[in-house]
């Protein structure tokens, strides 16, 4: 007999339950519960997740099947009835909190973002979940059409997300750029859809420095020209200072205006900044990086579930996104600690198959196509670290 576990269960080691319980006790999702434990709640869910299961029956038949495995999980076999009555009243909270606890011990591991300055990139950006509206009649988006759309700062450093908000389909994206957590010395990139100057100051005025593009009906003048003669794709890097009568008092203060042309496409692109230290070629590498979250997004949607949801209600839509984000967090650890060149795609097509395989999950990480395991449950548990 296989000394070691479930490739799903030694991927669940890595919640502490001591925290998880505390997380628990801090929400109240298990007051006035009647059997069915939060704990139970989650593993099914991410078992959703990671089996590439799209419905409630999906999920009960799938963990059904594995009856035996589920004891070492900690769990029963879930009635489908009751995932979806807790997906509906039990509140998400206790699975954010969950995402930023994994999103502790992803960071650490994560590799460098590729610039040479230090300081922490992020690209700030949303995309839009479509629904049905006459399912979901309080995500109402337009007059046929109901959506959502989720909002996430992506980080740099290993391409993970580090917060994320769901709104309405019709909020704008400027109501939710205020709300993002920055710190001092902070690199924010994002797309003309969020300008907003007063923003911009208040971003000034905390040391964060923002990258973006200029609309083409601002009004500004240029104060000051340096010379681009030796630079590839730079145009222009100008001092500008904005011309508009309201726009001038939302940010009175001087702006970096580069005009970079797209060396694939030829599209020329008016970059804004406050970033008045590195050189041009830099600034438009940075915006040009910001395309990762646009694969950040394709990677959500297309390899995990956040397109199709088991539940109708608010609270039901929002646990299955953290439980989404919090599977790309485990697959991006999974893969950060590899020696194997996983990708997120290969991760989501292989592991649906092997979650029940029993072989040491590094070792099958490491050498997947290899037939059998050397290493025992013991060399697993020494390498996890809960701290």
């Amino acid at each position: 007999m296989s000394k070691n576990g479930t490739l799903l269960g030694q991927m669940l080691q890595m919640f502490s339950r001591y925290e998880f319980q505390k997380y628990v006790k801090e929400t109240g999702t298990e007051y006035h519960s009647k059997g069915f434990s939060s704990w139970s709640h989650f593993v099914s869910m991410l078992f959703g997740q990671l089996a590439g299961q799209d419905s409630l029956r999906g999920i009960e038949a799938g963990l059904a099947s594995h009856g035996k495995s589920l004891y070492h999980f900690g769990i029963k076999p879930v009635c489908k009835s009751t995932l979806s009555y807790a997906n509906e009243h039990r509140t998400h909270e206790l699975f954010e909190k969950l995402f930023f606890g994994m999103l502790s011990k992803c960071q650490p591991v994560s590799p460098k973002h590729k610039f040479r300055f230090n300081n922490p990139l992020y690209s700030l950006d949303a995309t839009v979940i479509d629904l049905c509206l006459s399912l979901y009649d309080w995500a109402k988006f337009r007059t046929t059409k109901g959506a959502v759309k989720l909002h996430i700062k992506l980080n740099h450093a290993g391409y993970i997300p580090t917060f994320a908000v769901m709104t309405p389909g019709k909020d704008n994206d400027k109501k939710v750029a205020p709300t993002v957590p920055l710190d001092t010395g902070d690199v924010v990139v994002f797309d003309k859809g969020y300008t907003n100057f007063e923003w911009y100051r208040s971003l000034d005025d905390r040391g964060i420095y923002f990258v973006t593009r200029l609309q083409k009906n601002a009004k500004y003048k240029v104060v000051e020209r340096r010379t681009t003669k030796k630079l590839k794709n730079i145009t222009s890097d100008q001092t500008i200072e904005l011309a508009g009568f309201y726009t001038k008092q939302k940010y009175p203060g001087k702006l970096r205006r580069i005009r970079s042309i797209d060396p694939e496409t030829g599209t020329k692109i008016i970059l804004l900044t406050n970033n008045f230290k590195w050189s041009a070629k830099t600034i438009a590498s940075i915006y040009k990086d910001r395309w990762q979250i646009e694969l950040f997004f394709k990677s959500l949607k297309q390899q995990l579930k956040v397109k199709s949801f088991v539940g109708t209600s608010k609270n039901a839509l929002l646990s299955q996104l953290w439980i989404a984000l919090i599977a790309y967090l485990l697959l991006s650890y999974l893969k950060f600690k590899s020696k194997f060149a996983w990708s997120i795609y290969t991760l989501c097509s292989i592991l649906p198959t092997n979650l029940f395989t029993r072989r040491n999950l590094w070792d099958w990480l490491n050498a997947p196509f290899k037939e059998k395991s050397d290493s025992s449950m013991e060399l697993l548990q020494q390498s996890f670290s809960f701290g």
